[in-house]
């Protein structure tokens, strides 16, 4: 999950200032946490809120995930949420709305760390997704994150990563140097969430996969998010980065973070 802060951190200050290539200062003092942060910590708290019999009960995942990302929204009402998201997050009745954005992707790196097997992070992160997200696009996005993290996180891979990626998701073959300089802004799982494994999956480090997903410009702190949280999983976060990146979190968000790591076998 610390990878997915330090992802969106590092590329908080080049959403709206696209810096199309690797060479950039990696932690700037304007950076910050993002929506992107907010929503990872949210599923996270609201997984760790279940005992581990109430995992496996579908109503009681969605009800708790639904819940937290309410009451983060409603505690954070000032982050940059998508306009959908924002007012899904003040409505007086919480119902899917059938988005295929990123931020069911983003925000899901927690899910990987619950479960025991492939399939059952594979089901975690459809459920953290379909509280907002319940478009097959959505679902699909988080899943694939999910699910690389997973299979980072118990020893495969690259190629074995690349193979499930491409097996049930995305096509992942391009090379970002290719595309780089045509890349848009795009906010939807199927334009960003395969950018941010192909950055996991061309990068030799942590840092390096944070760097790439940012050099892809468009929605670059999520991208990073994305990236850094597969990224997390496979090569671990230095620790300089995870203690600037907690700096930067209020005192509320890194109690989470705390518990999280407390909680989870990593």
């Amino acid at each position: 999950m610390v990878g997915a802060i330090v992802g969106d951190i590092v590329g908080s200050v080049y959403e709206w200032d696209n810096h199309k290539s690797v060479d950039f200062p990696f932690f700037v003092d304007r950076c910050f946490f993002t929506d992107d942060s907010i929503m990872t910590v949210a599923v996270a708290d609201a997984l760790l809120s279940l005992g581990e019999r109430d995992l496996f009960d579908d109503d009681l995942v969605r009800g708790a995930v639904r819940a937290a990302l309410v009451s983060y929204g409603r505690s954070y009402p000032d982050a940059d949420y998508g306009s959908f998201f924002k007012e899904w997050i003040f409505a007086e009745e919480q119902l899917p709305y059938g988005s295929y954005g990123n931020g069911s992707a983003m925000r899901v790196s927690s899910t990987a760390y619950f479960a025991s097997d492939l399939e059952g992070v594979l089901r975690l992160a459809r459920l953290s997704a379909e509280v907002t997200h319940n478009h097959p696009e959505g679902i699909k996005g988080a899943e694939a994150v999910a699910g690389c993290i997973y299979l980072a996180r118990t020893g495969a891979d690259k190629g074995a990563i690349r193979s499930f990626v491409e097996s049930s998701y995305y096509g992942v073959s391009f090379s970002l140097d290719d595309i780089r300089a045509e890349y848009v802004f795009d906010v939807s799982c199927q334009g960003s969430v395969p950018i941010a494994i192909r950055a996991f999956l061309e990068g030799d480090c942590f840092e390096s996969v944070v760097r790439l997903a940012v050099s892809m410009g468009g929605d670059s702190d999520t991208i990073a998010a994305m990236a850094g949280s597969i990224a997390e999983a496979f090569y671990g976060v230095p620790v300089e980065f995870e203690v600037v990146a907690l700096s930067r979190l209020d005192v509320w968000l890194r109690a989470v973070v705390k518990r999280f790591y407390q909680r989870v076998i990593v």
